[in-house]
């Protein structure tokens, strides 16, 4: 008697039911369409895979066909203009040149070219004659911590008539090595010591 009215239940509602499933599988696949892709489920590599394949999936559905002719018509057009923009970086850098062989330098050089560096510093010894030992001194910004570092680096200069004393602030010119370690003259005496 109990699996009678059951079976009655069952019968009763089953027409209702069928009724709303085909709006309930319709709101379901509308539901799923909508929802996000999981995309944790995939791979990264995957991923860049897929994201590379929409895109030129995009860029075919965005321009039409083209024939054989017409691509090789683009080629060559891209062809010419990079030609033309060559051909113009060579003229400039030819300009450049021949600007800077006839001492016309748009930007002035400190070294380059027979030009000689030129250094402040202050002498720290005179014992050796016609030789003194200068001092440079250097500070500059660390490039990461923004610290100001100072340094300082020693070289020998030719001092012709021992003018300078220890003290001094002066000038030095590079020149042609004069001995082991000189490769600097001295040009003037800044400031004597007092």
């Amino acid at each position: 008697m109990a699996d009678e009215e059951q079976n009655e239940n069952v019968e009763e509602t089953t027409p209702a039911a069928e009724a709303e499933a085909p709006e309930a599988a319709a709101e379901a696949a509308e539901a799923a369409a909508e929802a996000p892709t999981p995309v944790a489920a995939a791979s990264p590599k995957q991923q860049r895979r897929d994201a590379r394949t929409k895109k030129v999936a995009a860029a075919a559905g965005s321009r039409a066909q083209r024939s054989p002719e017409e691509r090789q018509a683009e080629r060559d057009a891209a062809r010419k203009a990079n030609a033309a923009r060559r051909r113009g970086a060579r003229l400039r850098a030819r300009g450049r040149a021949k600007a800077a062989h006839s001492g016309e330098a748009t930007l002035p050089r400190e070294h380059g070219e027979g030009r000689q560096k030129v250094r402040q510093g202050v002498v720290v010894s005179d014992k050796a004659d016609k030789t003194i030992t200068v001092r440079i001194d250097t500070a500059r910004q660390h490039r990461r911590y923004h610290k100001i570092v100072r340094s300082s680096t020693t070289l020998h200069a030719h001092d012709e008539s021992n003018d300078a004393h220890v003290g001094d602030t002066v000038i030095v010119r590079e020149s042609r090595p004069l001995s082991r370690l000189k490769r600097w003259r001295l040009v003037e005496v800044v400031e004597r010591a007092r």
